[in-house]
């Protein structure tokens, strides 16, 4: 859920945020828009919130249980392919945009010629790889790859299916967009919990700055 709130200097512009309170902080909300709902071309972004999502996805994406039951599925005969938050994958290389094709007549990527590759539990050759941290507005077929504007980024696994370094070493993938045409920011349940509570520290901590 977002909270919309009108625009500080014009009623004709809308603040969209996480948090509930009136007046919102700009610095924290999700962006601007001048529609409802907003639409990728009427979405002016938050630079900021962006950096707050991927710092918040750093330290707790590898405990979302979503994200979990993806790294297990990684040793099980259905390794290769990762349910709805993404396919596990060899390369290291971030996702690539898209273009400028519309969404009905371009496929989306499949996991074709790198299952036996990326799959290190059943028939692979026991290498480690990455898992997707995906945006769920839009979830990907089973065993196809999300859109690169709706991955976070990924997180890396060893041969056994387990988060390197305890982690994953999360990296961003530089493609993800807050808004496309099917939605606004659509984290997991565990992840947008994170992310707000954050955002509520963040909150305070600007409200006890102004007092000092």
């Amino acid at each position: 859920m977002s909270y919309i709130h009108r625009g500080p200097t014009s009623l004709s512009t809308n603040i969209l945020s996480l948090l509930p309170t009136s007046p919102p902080n700009p610095d924290l909300a999700i962006g601007a828009t001048s529609t409802i709902p907003p639409t990728p071309e009427s979405l002016t972004e938050n630079p900021a919130f962006l950096n707050i999502i991927h710092d918040t996805l750093r330290k707790h994406a590898h405990s979302d249980p979503e994200v979990i039951a993806q790294a297990a599925m990684y040793s099980s005969q259905a390794g290769s392919a990762l349910g709805s938050g993404g396919v596990f994958s060899p390369s290291r290389a971030p996702p690539r945009p898209r273009g400028k094709g519309s969404q009905a007549s371009m496929s989306k990527p499949s996991l074709s010629g790198h299952v036996s590759e990326a799959q290190g539990g059943m028939g692979g050759a026991g290498k480690g790889g990455y898992i997707h941290v995906s945006d769920q507005r839009q979830p990907p077929d089973f065993g196809r790859v999300a859109w690169p504007e709706d991955i976070f980024g990924s997180l890396e696994l060893d041969a056994k299916g387990e988060f390197v370094d305890g982690h994953g070493r999360y990296q961003e993938a530089g493609t993800y967009r807050v808004c496309t045409r099917e939605g606004v920011l659509g984290l997991s349940a565990y992840l947008r919990g994170k992310v707000v509570e954050r955002l509520r520290e963040m909150e305070e901590e600007g409200k006890n700055a102004v007092k000092s």
